[in-house]
């Protein structure tokens, strides 16, 4: 039978999860569960592409009891390889540590022992003893910028052969983009119940309503001057819980983003703004009917709205409205 590749020589914390192969030891440094499970998931498909009677085992690292590693690990009577996932090392109880740091300097070579961790100090003795051993580790990053997001939407569907429009990652991003794995269930969901191209309309029809809810959309209202709107669309959003400050970041992000389109007015070169190109055009669209001035005083607006919703005033919802209503003043200047 095949030993499992030690593959030391791939051992920096940098390699990406897609980059690993089955090896006596891996560490994840996970701080993105969804990405997480896939990378556990590849290991499992890999192995048993190559033998499917691949057995797999997943311990506990906060409830496990001293000698199950051993056990799991040692050499089947019957041979063929076998794969142990350890869950949660960040919570990893006294009896896991010192088996762990026991078996990464003599590990079985027919066994795969992944181990998660989310990168707290928590078990920081056993992450660089792995290092030290030059066994491979990645680390799998949060998605929080909305560019990764759009990446991530977009590698779900290309996982299954199918493409998305840019407008129907935006709309998914807008109104999901706060959860990462709930954005990520939704293109499935959409997968698994439209067939060819997935559109924008296909978006509104399945998220419709989460869309026009979200703080993107109090935002676009805003940022557009439709004040009735953005306020109706405000306490709809507060009515099915989404308080006032993400709804004050959705608009501090779109502010944002057009005072960099602004600062680009009469130049092509976008190779050092941090904006997708769909982004940078909307941020251009958006500031059609604004001045520089005007502009500036919204700007103004909503830090002093992301002061008053975090703490500086009594009323978050009253601060978060009265931003709307300068904001919207601020785009009728013209001076």
């Amino acid at each position: 039978m095949a030993r499992v590749a030690r593959n030391r020589s791939a051992a920096a914390p940098g390699l990406r999860w897609d980059q690993l192969v089955p090896a006596p030891v891996i560490l994840l440094t996970v701080k993105e569960p969804i990405i997480g499970e896939w990378a556990v998931d590849k290991l499992v498909k890999t192995l048993r592409s190559e033998d499917p009677a691949t057995e797999l085992t997943t311990l506990e690292a906060s409830s496990y009891t001293a000698g199950t590693l051993a056990t799991v690990t040692s050499p089947s009577l019957f041979g063929g390889r076998s794969m142990v996932v350890v869950r949660a090392a960040e919570r990893m109880n006294d009896a896991f540590l010192t088996d762990a740091l026991a078996y990464v300097s003599h590990p079985e070579p027919d066994v795969v022992v992944v181990i998660r961790h989310d990168g707290s100090a928590r078990g920081r003795k056993l992450i660089d003893a792995i290092d030290a051993a030059g066994l491979q580790h990645a680390t799998i990053p949060a998605v929080t910028r909305a560019n990764d997001k759009a990446d991530l939407v977009r590698s779900v569907c290309a996982s299954r052969h199918r493409r998305i429009a840019t407008a129907a990652i935006q709309g998914l991003v807008d109104a999901l983009g706060n959860d990462v794995a709930e954005l990520v269930a939704a293109t499935q969901q959409l997968l698994d119940d439209t067939a060819g191209d997935i559109t924008v309309e296909a978006v509104r029809t399945y998220y419709g309503g989460r869309i026009e809810a979200s703080g993107f959309a109090v935002a676009d209202a805003t940022v557009a001057g439709q004040t009735g709107r953005a306020i109706a669309l405000a306490r709809h959003a507060a009515a099915t819980g989404t308080g006032p400050v993400p709804i004050v970041a959705a608009i501090a992000l779109k502010l944002r983003s057009m005072g960099v389109a602004l600062a680009l007015r009469g130049t092509s070169d976008t190779s050092d703004v941090r904006l997708a190109p769909w982004q940078i055009d909307r941020a251009r669209r958006d500031l059609q009917g604004w001045s520089s001035e005007g502009l500036a005083r919204a700007i103004l607006a909503i830090a002093q709205a992301d002061a008053d919703v975090k703490g500086a005033s009594r009323d978050p919802d009253f601060a978060l409205e009265r931003a709307i209503v300068r904001i919207a003043n601020a785009r009728r200047y013209t001076r």
